[in-house]
């Protein structure tokens, strides 16, 4: 079979595409024909090396996965040859097969196809556990989401107006706030062209924002503990920016706020309850219409860095999926 290989860390651009032998699934695990396969920020770390998970060498990138089981590996009962399904595993889906963890598959409804299925579980899970999970979101609170036009913000501003927040939203220009309001945002901010610390305090009257999704990092994070509310929380998604930065502790004691980590992945060993509960909620969603995930960009497989890269110069909006050829 065919798949996309880091042997080295370095740039997309160092990946190869090349034959590589095809998986056998052990036992708890399925083989996945893939249809699609979802990229996301993390993929655009791991192959420099810099992801919380450093997978020895060489290995294929990608973290999600939807396509077709081909064969099950002994003790799995809940899924068939033949089902459609989605997945999520530690890296991996840059192929056009995959052995996965039957414990991380779920059957996929006839309301998602493929290209939605694999961009699905990273951006909406990790909105969904953020605002709801470890933000506590209310009803009538207001939500400050930044990077929105991205994968998870984007998710985020949707999820946000599901949940009954008023939605604040930023993004870097006009087309990317446009695509913001289309998803839900009530009010737009183009921090390239104006300070969003004083537009917050206007649109909320001095009080600040309720809960702040930053995937972004770096002054994004340090500006944004002065435009929380009194006993706000801000939620850590990661550092698109490539600074990592440093809590100014007197402003958390001083608003009552709370700086809260969310690494969405981690559930699936720490405490897989979460995921799922919240993985079929999204899904429910999405098959009442609430739910319209936005895919601005499909490769095929074979341009996994084209793809990494767009990521990496903020090219795309919402998701971009890889499709491997059909057979």
């Amino acid at each position: 079979m065919k798949a996309v290989v880091c042997k080295a860390w370095g740039e997309p651009d160092a990946l190869v595409y090349e034959t590589v032998p095809t998986p056998e699934p052990a036992a708890g695990e399925v083989l996945i024909g893939v249809r699609a396969a979802g990229v996301n920020f993390a993929d655009t770390l791991i192959v420099q090396g810099l992801y919380q998970v450093k997978p020895p060498l060489p290995f294929s990138p990608g973290f999600e996965v939807a396509g077709e089981v081909l064969a099950l590996g002994e003790g799995v009962s809940h899924l068939e040859v033949g089902t459609r399904v989605m997945g999520f595993i530690s890296y991996g889906a840059y192929a056009e097969q995959v052995a996965a963890p039957a414990a991380s598959v779920m059957p996929l409804s006839d309301t998602m196809d493929f290209k939605t299925a694999a961009g699905f579980a990273v951006a909406y899970g990790t909105a969904h556990v953020a605002l709801a999970h470890r933000g506590r979101l209310q009803e009538g609170e207001t939500l400050l989401v930044h990077g929105a036009s991205g994968g998870v913000g984007l998710a985020a501003v949707e999820l946000g107006k599901l949940l009954g927040a008023t939605v604040i939203a930023t993004a870097s220009t006009q087309a990317k706030l446009e695509l913001c309001q289309q998803y839900g945002a009530d009010h737009l901010i183009n921090y390239t062209e104006e300070d969003f610390v004083a537009r917050v305090k206007d649109l909320t009257g001095g009080r600040g924002a309720d809960v702040i999704l930053d995937p972004v990092g770096g002054e994004v994070f340090e500006k944004s503990l002065r435009c929380i509310a009194w006993e706000g929380r801000l939620l850590v998604i990661g550092f698109a920016s490539g600074k990592i930065p440093q809590v100014g502790a007197n402003l958390t004691l001083v608003k009552n706020c709370a700086v809260v980590g969310v690494y969405w992945g981690a559930y699936a060993q720490k405490d897989p309850k979460v995921l799922s509960s919240s993985l079929q909620m999204l899904l429910r969603w999405h098959a009442e219409g609430k739910l319209e995930p936005h895919i601005s960009h499909s490769y095929p497989l074979q341009q996994a860095a084209a793809a990494l890269t767009d990521l990496i110069e903020r090219r795309s909006t919402g998701k971009i999926v890889l499709e491997p050829a059909l057979p």
